[in-house]
């Protein structure tokens, strides 16, 4: 069924795959400056789940060919250069949303996904009938080692995926509600979040949030991978794309909170699924910020999206990495590089969490948690 995840956009699940540009020319990497949070503080109690984000001016991206610390290994070149940026203080959900929280909108308002959802002959007039199934995009590791400038060889469209059966029609999610919910397209994270009266981050603040306060830190607990020997996010070990060891306690998806939080006290920022941010995707969109010259205000992304690698697909950015992550291909768990995909595909490691500002705090009408 992978040419009908073709029509979908889903060759667009390079999403941490930057292969190709890892090892591309890059621009130069400019220097990180200390992060300078706002002294701002919430305005009143905490949405539940929630943690309130300062915001401030912080250096964003990710240096390519960078100095010491600042040596990001296999950083994609559409993560620089690294430029000054200002985001205002917001309330984000300490985690990933979950199996659990997004049954209940499912429940409440009677959604379905774009992944439960089959394909029409007017969306796709040449496709013959029998691709025509509802279905999304899963990893299916390959049973011996495969070239890694192929990424079919382990991605694959499933007739019957979606987030209540993430790896095909014989999965469920019982037992796993406190899991992130996947297989999910940008248009129903959005729906979740009005939904929820929360809306979805901007790249700008979710790389803030990430970083929990440092500046110019390789990940968003620090510059070594395993402090002390420790596993702080859930990415790939052994050999990819063929098994996932699970030396950090999970091959796999973990639940939320399987790992320590981040300064702010944000879980999962790097690692286990990625997650949408509202802005559109342009490789050359930080070349743009930094080339207009001081410090960009709650930048909320170019005003279309373009990938001159699919410059017919709409993309939308993911960020943080996943399960998948690791630094034999994809090291995209690095706190400042991106991710980007297609607005209508889900996978088995892509999920989403939302923020709130401030000032729509009062007009909250629905409890998702």
């Amino acid at each position: 069924m992978l040419s009908l995840a073709n029509m979908r956009g889903s060759v667009a699940v390079f999403l941490c795959f930057g292969f190709a540009s890892a090892h591309a020319e890059t621009p130069e990497s400019s220097k990180f400056a200390p992060t300078i949070p706002n002294n701002t503080h919430a305005s009143g109690p905490a949405p539940k789940g929630m943690v309130w984000i300062p915001g401030g001016e912080f250096s964003m991206g990710a240096a390519v060919n960078g100095e010491g610390s600042h040596e990001m290994p296999m950083a994609s070149n559409d993560s620089g250069p690294v430029h000054r940026v200002r985001v205002d203080g917001f309330w984000m959900d300490a985690t990933a949303v979950t199996n659990d929280q997004f049954e209940k909108f499912v429940k409440a308002i009677g959604y379905v996904t774009i992944a439960e959802r089959a394909p029409t002959k007017e969306e796709f007039p040449t496709a013959p009938a029998e691709n025509l199934v509802a279905g999304s995009v899963l990893f299916a590791p390959p049973d011996h080692e495969v070239p890694l400038n192929d990424h079919f060889q382990w991605w694959t469209y499933v007739k019957g995926a979606n987030w209540r059966h993430p790896l095909g029609p014989q999965s469920d999610i019982k037992g796993k509600e406190k899991y992130p919910v996947v297989q999910i397209a940008y248009p129903d994270a959005e729906t979740y979040a009005k939904w929820a009266g929360k809306r979805l981050p901007t790249e700008a603040e979710f790389e803030f949030a990430a970083r929990g306060g440092l500046s110019g830190k390789t990940y968003v607990w620090g510059d070594e991978f395993k402090p002390t020997g420790k596993f702080m996010a859930n990415t790939w070990q052994g050999k990819f794309p063929v098994k996932d060891a699970g030396e950090d306690g999970y091959a796999g998806i973990a639940p939320v909170k399987s790992f320590p939080p981040n300064g702010y006290g944000l879980y999962d920022m790097a690692g286990n699924v990625w997650e949408w941010c509202s802005d559109w995707y342009r490789a050359d969109y930080y070349k743009t910020l930094a080339n207009k010259g001081g410090v960009a205000s709650n930048p909320r992304g170019p005003d279309s999206p373009f990938d001159p690698a699919e410059p017919n697909e709409k993309k939308r950015v993911h960020r943080g990495g996943s399960f998948l992550c690791n630094d034999q291909y994809c090291s995209r768990y690095i706190v400042g590089t991106r991710g980007k995909g297609e607005v209508n595909t889900g996978t088995n490691h892509l999920g989403f969490r939302c923020v709130k500002s401030p000032e729509s705090n009062e007009k909250r009408t629905v409890q998702a948690e």
